[in-house]
C-alpha cells in the first residue's frame, strides 16, 4: 500500500470515527449509570448482572443475508473485534434475505435473553423497527450496521452513509462521461430494500443537471445467472445507453460480465460498488471505470467495539461513518479484497 494511500484511509478512519449521530434518539446513557425511570435507556438486569460478575459476553450481528459475499469481510472484522475486545461474536441472519425470517429470527433471541449486545442489517427498514424497539425496550443495546435504521430506537450507526456514497457515485460517474449525456441503466439486486432506495436517491440528485435519463432501477436478484440473463435482456432494450451502474456488489460483477462477453467493455461506462474479487478483474482489464469501498470489514470490526466498550466501560454509544473510497485501476491494488 502506498504510503500517500495509507494516510488518506488513516485521514478518512480519524474522520468517520468523529462523525457522531444522535439525530434519531439522542445521547445514550453509559450502562453504568443508566436511568431506570423511563427516561432513557435501562440496561437488562441480566446483562447488568453478567458485566458485573466477567461473565463471557454475547454479541450477535444480524446480517440480512450472510450467504451474500459482502457478509465475509463484515464477518472477518467481527471476529477481529471479538478478539480484541474480549467478546463471544457471532453473525446470525436468514439465508436469502427474508425480513420476515430475520423478525422471528431476532425475537427469539430477545425473548431467550440470551445475548448481551445486539447489531443488525436489515434489507427492510421498516421490518425491522418494530424488533428494535422490542430489544431496546427489553435493556438489550442495539444498534444498526451496514443499512441505517434512522427512525427507529436504535442507539447508534456503523456504516456507510447511503445516500452520500449514491451522490458520490453520481459526481464519479459524471467524470468519467466527460460531457457525454443519454441514457444510464441502474441495476440492484434488491430494489425495493431500504439501502437501495436511500443510494438510487442520491444517485439521482447527483445527476440531475448532467443530462443524463435513468433508466430503472433494474431488479436483478441475487442469483448470478438470473442477474446476468436480466442486464442482459435489459441492455438489448437500451442498445443506446451510455453507462451501466450498479447500486451494489452483486449485480456490478453481473454487469461487469455482460460488458465483457458482449463485446462493450470501453463503450458502455460502468461504475459501482464494493471490491470483489472479480470486479479487482474487472477493473485491471479496463471492464468497468471505478468502484466504491464502503469498508465491510470495519463495519463488522466497529459494531462490536462500540457494544463491547458500552457494556465493558461504559462507554457512550457513538455512530460511524465509514466513509466513501473511490476504487479505481490505479489504485485497486492497495485496497483489500471485500470478500
Amino acid at each position: 500500500m502506498t504510503l500517500s494511500l495509507r494516510r488518506r484511509i488513516a485521514v478518512a478512519a480519524t474522520l468517520g470515527l468523529a462523525l457522531v449521530t444522535n439525530a434519531a434518539c439522542g445521547a445514550v446513557t453509559p450502562a453504568s449509570t443508566a436511568a431506570a425511570d423511563g427516561s432513557g435507556f435501562t440496561l437488562a438486569g441480566y446483562i447488568k448482572d453478567a458485566v458485573e460478575k466477567g461473565q463471557p459476553l454475547k454479541i450477535k450481528l444480524s446480517y440480512h443475508d450472510p450467504s451474500l459475499a459482502f457478509a465475509v469481510p463484515i464477518r472477518q472484522g467481527m471476529e477481529r473485534g471479538a478478539k480484541e475486545f474480549g467478546v463471544d461474536a457471532q453473525m446470525i441472519g436468514p439465508s436469502g434475505g427474508n425480513p420476515a425470517d430475520q423478525v422471528a429470527e431476532l425475537q427469539t433471541l430477545i425473548n431467550q435473553k440470551q445475548i448481551h449486545g445486539l447489531a443488525v442489517s436489515s434489507a427492510s427498514n421498516d421490518a425491522l423497527k418494530p424488533v428494535i424497539a422490542q430489544a431496546y425496550d427489553a435493556g438489550i443495546p442495539i444498534i444498526s450496521f451496514n443499512t441505517n435504521n434512522p427512525e427507529s430506537k436504535q442507539m447508534g450507526f456503523v456504516g456507510q452513509d447511503l445516500v452520500a456514497s449514491g451522490k458520490s457515485l453520481a459526481k464519479e460517474l459524471i467524470g468519467v462521461l466527460k460531457g457525454r449525456t443519454g441514457k444510464v441503466v441502474v441495476a440492484s439486486v434488491d430494489s425495493g430494500a431500504g439501502w437501495s432506495n436511500d443510494r438510487f436517491s442520491g444517485f439521482q440528485e447527483g445527476v440531475k443537471d448532467a443530462g443524463l435519463q435513468i433508466v430503472g432501477p433494474v431488479n436483478t436478484g441475487n442469483e448470478p445467472s438470473a442477474a446476468y440473463n436480466t442486464i442482459e435482456s435489459t441492455m438489448a432494450a437500451q442498445k443506446d445507453a451510455v453507462a451501466l451502474v450498479s447500486l451494489d456488489c452483486c449485480s456490478f460483477t453481473a454487469g461487469a460480465k455482460w460488458l465483457q462477453q458482449s463485446g462493450n467493455a470501453g463503450k458502455i461506462h460502468s461504475v459501482g460498488f464494493d471490491i470483489q474479487p472479480q470486479t479487482v478483474e474487472y477493473l485491471k482489464s479496463g471492464v468497468v471505470d471505478l468502484t466504491i469501498s464502503q469498508a465491510p470489514a470495519e463495519q463488522g470490526y466497529q459494531a462490536v467495539k462500540l457494544l463491547a466498550d458500552y457494556l465493558k466501560n461504559g462507554t457512550e454509544i457513538s455512530s460511524v461513518d465509514t466513509g466513501v473510497l473511490v476504487v479505481t485501476r490505479a489504485n485497486v491494488g492497495d485496497v483489500p479484497v471485500e470478500g
